[in-house]
């Protein structure tokens, strides 16, 4: 009878990847997990290392701090020699996350929201209509307007005025503004389970979706326990649960008086 064995899984190391990006890659987890605390998360580091060999002879935690600090992740407060995260960190945490809840993206400075309407864009659509004084060059629908021509002035010497010419429309994009809102009450971890890190991945990922594919919208963040708070987005990856009640209603107000300010009609 053919059974199954079961060993110890060993994960493999991501080819192409240096020992820096795998010990990174921990690291900018634990980080978040620790609410920014860089000594609890290089000791959750090293017990890791202890545990599972991350590192070798050539290359081990201490030369990872050193380059954590050269490449502009770590700073050092030399009187108290304490560590902090920078905002280069920060920016790597989100990114990290997004990659790890919407896959692999492609960053791009046009993102902005598609509408059923026609109008200022940089996509053209498959609609045509007549030139109107203003449009760009780039909408001009050449083939059409030299069939329009020939038809219009004959095959002869060949005239194109301007009652020849189509344009192709260009899908009208808009912007948006969002609330984000965020419980950090005791509810959070309850009974042992962590619910807080995964609410802050998708926090994380929401933003630098919206930073960075859509920058011409506003995204602002709120924190509710007790009471409600504004933060910033750099702020999201260092967020921790305190001895809060869950005052959605708080939250929910803060948000509506947000949103009235901004002046986009998407909300």
């Amino acid at each position: 009878m053919k059974g199954y064995r079961f060993s110890k899984y060993i994960p493999q190391k991501a080819q192409g990847e240096s020992a820096f990006d795998n010990l990174l890659n921990i690291f900018l987890q634990l980080i978040s997990i620790t609410g920014g605390d860089v000594s609890e998360a290089l000791a959750w580091l090293t017990n890791l290392d202890k545990q599972y060999n991350l590192t070798d002879g050539q290359y081990g935690i201490g030369n990872f701090i050193d380059d954590l600090k050269d490449k502009g992740y770590l700073t050092e407060d030399n009187q108290k020699g304490n560590f902090e995260v920078t905002g280069k960190a920060g920016q790597e945490i989100r990114k990290s996350a997004l990659e790890e809840i919407f896959g692999k993206l492609k960053k791009s400075g046009k993102g902005q929201h598609k509408t059923n309407h026609s109008g200022t864009g940089d996509e053209m659509g498959t609609d045509r209509r007549p030139f109107e004084f203003g449009d760009s060059l780039q909408q001009i629908a050449m083939t059409d307007s030299i069939r329009n021509a020939q038809i219009n002035h004959g095959f002869g010497d060949f005239m194109m005025t301007e009652n020849d010419l189509e344009v192709l429309e260009t899908e009208y994009k808009t912007q948006t503004s969002t609330v984000l809102m965020i419980d950090i009450s005791h509810s959070m971890i309850l009974y042992g389970e962590d619910r807080i890190t995964p609410a802050k991945k998708t926090a994380m990922a929401l933003a630098e979706l919206i930073t960075t594919k859509y920058p011409k919208d506003t995204l602002d963040v709120i924190v509710f326990g007790n009471d409600a708070w504004q933060i910033e987005i750099k702020d999201l990856p260092y967020l921790q649960v305190g001895p809060y009640h869950t005052n959605t209603i708080a939250g929910l107000e803060l948000a509506m008086d947000i949103l009235r300010r901004r002046k986009n009609a998407n909300k």
